[in-house]
């Protein structure tokens, strides 16, 4: 079964903010499966690309489905692709493009770039600002050379899977950043999410997947998708002392302040 039917919601609350559709993994069942969502409570998806090629796999299923939207960037893993900027602002014209993403600094896989690594984030903030578009940030044990970017150039926009300190949380929502939270909620090593969840306003929280990446407690190493969202949102939801439908209509809400959709 793709799609398991403790997940399926009577009304599309779901706005999954970051996803990466065009990944081989879904090969074979991708049509499958994004049918099923949209069926089942996912009412918005934003597909993120890596690179120029990601990118048009991206806006490809944007063009595809009505309830898909893209975000195109180069992703500091995929500096070799040799993506430029150029090509992202492009890219960035279609319709259904509504931010630059996947973007950011990624010290966990690479450090031995790191001047590289600034630069295209920076080059690509500077894209977004130009086009009044919001940044989708990529940060892995970067956090200080990314709060500073952000302090610099001040884009509208979301820190992905925030993994960092409810100060560091606070501060990007200072400086107008929302915080993207996703299926690691759930993990029992999460210890700071709850505190990170409580510091920051409800109205800057987004929800969203990673996937195929980072599927939620009881599913963690599964495949992931969006309906996983509803686990997510159950889970901040004990945090917040909400329900888990009022979190899922508060960060639709969220979503569709941020992107234009």
């Amino acid at each position: 079964m793709i799609y398991p039917d403790e997940l399926k919601l009577k009304q599309n609350l779901i706005t999954d903010t970051h996803a990466h559709y065009d990944d081989k993994r879904f090969d074979g069942i991708r049509d499958e499966l994004l049918l099923s969502l949209h069926e089942n409570g996912v009412d918005r998806i934003i597909t993120c690309a890596v690179d120029g090629a990601s990118a048009k796999g991206a806006l490809a299923l944007a063009d595809k489905y009505s309830f898909i939207y893209a975000a195109v960037g180069i992703h500091p893993e995929n500096l070799e692709s040799k993506t430029s900027t150029e090509e992202i602002r492009a890219l960035a014209a279609h319709g259904k493009c509504v931010a630059i993403g996947e973007i950011g600094l990624d010290y966990y896989y690479s450090s031995d770039n790191k001047e590289e690594q600034k630069k295209v984030f920076e080059e690509q903030v500077v894209l977004a600002n130009e086009l009044s578009l919001p940044v989708i940030v990529h940060d892995r044990e970067a956090h200080a050379d990314t709060l500073e970017i952000i302090k610099k150039y001040r884009p509208k926009g979301v820190l992905h899977c925030f993994s960092g300190s409810p100060e560091m949380a606070a501060e990007a929502v200072k400086a107008g950043m929302y915080i993207g939270v996703g299926g690691v909620v759930t993990f029992k090593n999460a210890k700071k999410m709850p505190d990170v969840i409580k510091a920051v306003p409800k109205e800057r929280l987004l929800l969203e997947t990673d996937c195929p990446y980072l599927a939620p407690e009881p599913y963690r190493g599964a495949l992931c998708h969006s309906g996983y969202i509803t686990l997510t949102a159950k889970k901040v939801a004990e945090i917040l002392t909400e329900s888990t439908e009022e979190v899922l209509k508060l960060t639709s809400e969220n979503a569709q302040n941020l992107f234009t959709f």
